[in-house]
């Protein structure tokens, strides 16, 4: 055998090497954020049914608001077996529990006595629990995202993930009117 032939082995042996654990990489990340977005549409499911156990405390003083927001959550999301899949479908999803709990907030701020009710006080209660699981998800889909970006754009593993058809992931973003369409639960429990 020739030395050039040696070299030429070698270096196909390390390209191959190299496609072969760039390619495992790729899919671990990727499997990594498809399980963290499954994360996420477990603790949006969580955050639901607490929305729907706000709304039946407010059934007792509103009836028919009540009623509403408990038949849009669950024709829109809450338990629909919709999945979640997509940072854009997390995100439609938040954006709906940041209206149901805006009309919530309606109903509670024309009945003050209701915040006072223990019913409201352990959902609210859940509902801080789930915000927190899921803001916790949330990081952990959105780091996950950034290795996954870094190997897809960087050279050379961006070749590999170009033949492999990995594409870069979309990142879940929180926007600061949601963050407003939650009560502050401190001030509810001073009242």
């Amino acid at each position: 055998m020739s030395t050039a032939l040696i070299i030429i082995i070698v270096l196909a042996v390390i390209v191959i090497g190299y496609f072969i654990s760039t390619q495992r990489a790729l899919v671990n990340l990727d499997e990594l954020c498809k399980n963290a977005l499954s994360q996420i549409e477990v603790q949006l499911n969580s955050r639901f049914d607490a929305v729907v156990a706000l709304a039946k405390a407010a059934a007792q003083y509103a009836k028919h608001e009540s009623d509403t927001i408990i038949e849009t959550v669950q024709a829109r999301g809450g338990n629909s077996g919709a999945t979640a899949n997509t940072p854009a479908a997390i995100n439609a999803q938040t954006d709906l529990l940041g209206q149901m709990m805006g009309r919530l907030n309606v109903v509670f701020e024309r009945y003050p006595e209701l915040k006072a009710s223990d019913l409201y006080k352990e959902a609210q209660l859940g509902m801080k629990q789930y915000e927190e699981n899921v803001r916790m998800s949330r990081m952990i889909y959105n780091d996950t995202a950034t290795k996954m970006n870094r190997m897809v754009r960087q050279w050379p593993s961006s070749i590999v993930a170009s033949m492999l058809h990995f594409d870069q992931k979309d990142y879940l973003k929180v926007d600061d009117e949601q963050k407003k369409s939650y009560p502050n639960l401190d001030e509810a429990f001073k009242k």
